[in-house]
């Protein structure tokens, strides 16, 4: 599928080789990481399997074909049989996610039939499916690359280059990156991966390719990144005196806090007392309220008493005992009854 048969690569300029005797072969649908620090090699290898450049010595051949003596004319065919996914997008931005996976099928010069079926299936493949209005500006960075992606595999392309596709992205969606790529893996698709993402690499154990400055160090079925021991890694530097200046801060904290605690308890007295002077003034200003004449007590209308025996008061406190008459209503009139007597005939009884 694809061979690198003692591939340099020179460029004008520089010293250095970019590719320095780069051997190895990928069958048909492996998954394959091409691991390295920047500038080991890995875009040098991508170009090359694109036909952006010839090596300068050695072969290239992919898809039985080699790359060197491949007509100018005929690359643009070539590269239909080869899907590449970059780190930045390359979305046409004036466009919708439905126009930018067709673009690839209109240059190509497929049918429009063939476009109206081929591009939902695409999106729908990634993850899109009812976002093909969209424009790129409304889509989150794992949208966009799942666009790119889906741009790749609509011309069902039997070869998959992936150089740096989460480098964009947040660590959850380049998760999903990773398993999109090794779902379409899984159809059948060659993947070649170029990235720097040792996680990816240690947790899915496919084949690792490691270049290091240009030559192929390690070639290995079911490997990890490899070792990053030699990677710098961030150490929080000793600062002399750092646990007296962490106390000393605290005293200062605690001291601004019980400053602005007796600010609070001040500002709260003062408050209170302004609201006890206000009470005061106002209850020594109010008029003292009128008081209501007293209401005229009618006099009930008097029926004749019996005498009544008085009994003697066991001893006991000196009280004034309310002392009820005796009244025979039978023997009461009917005026008396209805309070309307003679005796006092300007008075209205109850039953007025």
């Amino acid at each position: 599928m694809i061979r690198f048969e003692n591939v340099t690569k020179r460029y004008r300029g520089t010293s250095k080789p970019a590719l320095s005797g780069v051997d190895f072969e990928v069958q048909r649908g492996e998954f394959v990481f091409l691991v390295g620090a920047s500038g080991s090699g890995k875009s040098s290898c991508l170009r090359l399997i694109l036909r952006e450049d010839v090596p300068t010595t050695g072969r290239v051949a992919v898809l039985g074909r080699d790359l060197r003596s491949l007509a100018n004319r005929k690359v643009p065919y070539f590269r239909r049989h080869i899907g590449s996914v970059f780190q930045d997008f390359r979305l046409l931005p004036s466009k919708t996610v439905y126009q930018n996976v067709a673009f690839t099928l209109q240059v190509t010069g497929s049918s429009r039939g063939f476009i109206q079926q081929a591009v939902p299936e695409a999106l729908a493949l990634v993850g899109l499916d009812g976002k093909q209005k969209r424009m790129p500006h409304e889509l989150s960075g794992g949208e966009q690359q799942r666009v790119a992606i889906a741009r790749a595999l609509v011309n069902r392309p039997q070869v998959l280059l992936a150089d740096e596709p989460t480098g964009n992205l947040d660590p959850a969606t380049s998760v999903d990156i990773m398993q999109l790529l090794a779902r379409i893996n899984a159809g059948g698709t060659t993947v070649l991966c170029a990235t720097h993402e040792a996680g990816f690499v240690d947790a899915m154990r496919r084949r690792v390719i490691e270049l290091s400055d240009g030559e192929m160090v390690r070639d290995e079925v079911h490997g990890g990144y490899g070792d990053t021991s030699n990677i710098p890694r961030l150490v929080p530097e000793e600062v002399r005196g750092a646990a007296a200046a962490a106390a000393l801060t605290a005293v200062q904290e605690v001291q601004r806090q019980t400053a602005d605690l007796s600010v609070v308890r001040a500002a709260l007295a003062e408050e209170l007392s302004a609201q006890r002077r206000a009470a005061a003034s106002a209850l020594s200003s109010a008029p003292e309220p009128a008081r209501a004449p007293a209401a005229p007590v009618e006099k009930a209308a008097e029926a004749p008493r019996e005498p009544v025996e008085e009994r003697p008061v066991a001893p006991g406190p000196r009280t004034h005992p309310i002392v009820l008459p005796q009244v025979d209503v039978a023997e009461l009139g009917v005026a008396d009854r209805l309070g309307l007597s003679d005796d006092d005939a300007e008075e209205v009884g109850p039953t007025s």
